[in-house]
């Protein structure tokens, strides 16, 4: 497939800020992934406020995001878009969105679930502090993991995500996590541990799911932060002392295997093999 076209989102909330990410880091390495293939030409945003400008003309939409989240209008353009053979690459914090003040608890906050989360098909609950955790590869085979090892290890913010209908995906990531063991206060609150799997050990960390005549894919590898952007208190290894955070992270961004998905998902992006079976 030649001349394929990728409109690239990253940002953070409020617009212009950083939400704890090192998003010009970001924003590089997937320029320069993209670049590489000389298949892909590209457009970039900083939010979703312009989506519609650019959906037509788009063969893979990839967002990296932390906070920026498609409104009502918006999210009925994408998934229009997509059940028209788009494709839609979440990475990372796609999965979170707004963000909600505990009443009487002005410190904490808990997640809003919002329309564009049934359309990307998980909802972000929280995650523990940065740590290293082996990922399983679940279907090699898969255009996004073809060439990748049977399982991996990765320092990354491990997320927690739930679902949002599990029938619809083919799941291709996951890690083992019977409970989060995020310290009292920290992170997002949350009623009820909807991201741990039926067996009661397994989280998801990646699928694709098809969308009428295209697919969504998610990710949820990818935190960077530099000493500018960085907002983690701690990190796991450390957390009952209260540890020092790397000034400067980039963790799962310097891990081959890291890359490898991500070069793949271009590969899925312009059409190799479907997504699944379309979806009504």
């Amino acid at each position: 497939m030649t001349g394929s076209r990728a409109h690239l989102i990253t940002g953070g909330f409020p617009a212009g800020t950083s939400a704890g990410h090192d998003m010009a880091y970001a924003r590089l390495r997937l320029l320069e992934i993209l670049y590489q293939d000389s298949r892909w030409s590209t457009t970039v945003a900083n939010d979703f406020s312009d989506i519609e400008r650019w959906l037509d003309r788009t063969d893979l939409l990839i967002t990296y995001v932390a906070g920026p989240y498609p409104d009502e209008t918006q999210n009925d353009q994408i998934r229009s878009w997509i059940g028209g053979g788009g494709r839609w690459l979440g990475l990372h914090g796609t999965s979170g969105g707004r963000a909600a003040r505990i009443e009487g608890d002005g410190r904490r906050r808990t997640m809003v679930k919002t329309a564009h989360h049934q359309t990307l098909g998980c909802f972000f609950l929280n995650h523990p502090p940065l740590r290293r955790f082996r990922v399983e590869v679940c279907d090699r085979a898969h255009p996004l993991t073809r060439g990748l090892p049977a399982s991996f290890e990765v320092t990354d913010e491990l997320y927690l995500v739930e679902l949002q209908d599990p029938a619809s995906c083919e799941i291709l990531l996951t890690t083992e996590l019977p409970e989060d063991p995020s310290p009292p206060g920290f992170g997002f609150e949350y009623e009820q541990d909807t991201a741990l799997q039926p067996d009661g050990k397994t989280r998801v960390l990646g699928y694709t799911r098809a969308l009428g005549n295209g697919g969504v894919a998610y990710i949820a590898l990818g935190h960077c932060h530099s000493p500018r952007t960085n907002l983690q208190p701690l990190v796991e290894e450390s957390a009952a002392a209260g540890g020092e955070v790397p000034r400067l992270f980039h963790g799962p961004w310097e891990n081959e295997t890291f890359g490898l998905l991500l070069r793949n998902s271009l590969e899925w992006g312009a059409g190799a093999d479907p997504a699944g079976t379309a979806l009504p």
